[in-house]
């Protein structure tokens, strides 16, 4: 009986270090998943997420992609939809635009670097706009990512958090769109355009 107890108990020690949870693991499995067309994941403290790519949501990306370029970033340090994994647990975020500095490198698993990170910029959607707001902006402060800039097609709004410091942002403005986000003093050097973004 001893014995038998004795087997249980390790088998179940092994199955235990098998199942772990990583972000590695988790993404392999969803790589297995059959995500509908259009949808992106990610995962955010654990959590697997799953939300739309709407044509307002994609104009916008577009355009902040298009104006990262026009000021000077290579095509190499701009991501979309990349995933980064960030501190904390289980954090494996797919941004939707990622500014990278000029000295980012890949690390050992083929991953970008969140401490190569210049700018962050989501655009919300209904479905995981919580996180946008909450986990995901204490983990890019955390993080040390220098400027986080939400933009919000539902109530046709900026947020632009910067400065972070002990895990939350010290600064923040709400810019509607139409009205430029001057972010000329920071490290990306240049103003955003937003009369262009439209809006749900």
């Amino acid at each position: 009986m001893t014995v038998v107890e004795t087997d249980r108990i390790a088998m179940a020690d092994e199955s235990d270090a098998e199942d772990k949870l990583t972000l590695d693991r988790m993404f392999e499995w969803l790589e297995k998943l059959p995500v509908p067309e259009g949808y992106k994941a990610e995962i955010v403290g654990g959590n697997v997420f799953m939300s739309p790519q709407r044509d307002t949501h994609w104009e916008i990306i577009a355009d902040i992609y298009d104006q990262l370029r026009a000021s000077g970033y290579a095509r190499s340090r701009v991501k979309s939809d990349v995933r980064f994994d960030f501190p904390g647990h289980l954090n494996g975020f797919a941004c939707d635009v990622v500014a990278l500095s000029d000295d980012a490198v890949k690390n050992a698993k083929g991953l970008w670097n969140y401490e190569d990170i210049e700018l962050v910029a989501e655009v919300i959607s209904k479905s995981t706009a919580a996180n946008d707001y909450g986990p995901k902006k204490a983990v890019y402060a955390t993080a040390g990512v220098p400027i986080y800039v939400i933009a919000n097609p539902y109530t046709g709004r900026c947020h632009v958090y910067t400065d972070p410091k002990d895990g939350d942002y010290t600064a923040d403005q709400t810019v509607p769109f139409g009205t430029d986000i001057d972010l000329t003093k920071t490290d990306v050097g240049l103003t955003f355009k937003t009369d262009e973004f439209p809006r749900n």
